[in-house]
């Protein structure tokens, strides 16, 4: 099974399996603009209200008017409409219900090689893992990890997510908690290029610790004419120039962008 399959496979288990988990420490939702409310009053069901809070974060409910809920916890919205119930002396001890119906207020953009890219509500305790399985996953050229970006008071602030620890091992320390405006983004993988005497020249994938031997398995491996004596690689330095390297054995690691050459064999 090839790393993109497992990555697909561990995608959707990790959801239902480790999520949880990294829920239990979330911070309650914050409720926001655009989010719709669904409120009810114990022993009062007329007093049942479904409400978009408004841009000032305010909604309207039923004999007392507007009340600011936006900026705050379900649990906070529901003593702040409790008090005003109880103070208009319209229900004694109110027992309010205040139940998140949709989710808009904060959003996160899923951005790269993922199978749906787009913007997302995030809802409560919503995480890495959560966000990469509504986006469908990561598709067939995208990378082992991810970047998260977030804002913050200080500037921009950059964390790469190791996608195979994350999905494959179930780190949950890469599972990072998500915030409004983050944005993720899955780059395409690297790549290797190989051509002369393989079955199949091209670029291809380059997968983690892949070495000159597995490289020329996934060229199809040599052809008649093909000599292992013959391959070189050729990768540029840190300044940018182009290094051959010969003979680099074929337990040799490769690097992105290496360029393998395999030469005919003069016997």
């Amino acid at each position: 099974m090839t790393t993109k399959a497992i990555l697909a496979a561990c995608l959707v288990l990790f959801a239902f399996v480790f999520t949880p988990f990294a829920h239990a420490a979330k911070k309650d939702y914050i409720l926001g603009p655009g989010d719709i409310v669904r409120i009810t009053v114990y022993d009062h069901q007329d007093m049942t209200t479904e409400a978009r809070i408004s841009e000032r974060n305010a909604i309207t409910f039923p004999l007392i008017g507007e009340v600011k809920i936006g900026g705050s916890s379900s649990g906070a919205a529901e003593a702040a409409i409790a008090k005003q119930l109880e103070q208009g002396g319209f229900v004694k001890q109110a027992q309010v219900n205040v139940v998140i119906s949709q989710f808009h207020s904060q959003q996160i953009s899923v951005l790269g090689q993922v199978n749906k890219p787009g913007k997302y509500a995030i809802e409560t305790a919503s995480n890495v893992a959560d966000l990469l399985a509504i986006a469908g996953g990561v598709n067939q050229i995208g990378a082992d990890n991810a970047v998260l970006v977030r804002q913050g008071d200080s500037g921009t602030v950059k964390k790469e997510i190791d996608l195979i620890a994350l999905l494959q091992s179930g780190d949950t320390t890469q599972n990072m908690e998500v915030m409004n405006d983050d944005v993720i983004f899955v780059p395409r993988a690297q790549q290797f290029y190989i051509y002369g005497e393989v079955q199949r020249p091209g670029a291809f994938r380059l997968e983690r610790n892949m070495t000159v031997m597995q490289a020329l398995s996934v060229g199809g491996g040599l052809t008649q004419r093909g000599s292992e004596k013959g391959v070189t690689i050729k990768r540029r330095d840190a300044k940018g120039e182009v290094q051959t390297l010969p003979a680099p054995g074929l337990t040799q690691l490769l690097q992105a962008d290496d360029v393998i050459y395999v030469k005919e064999s003069l016997f």
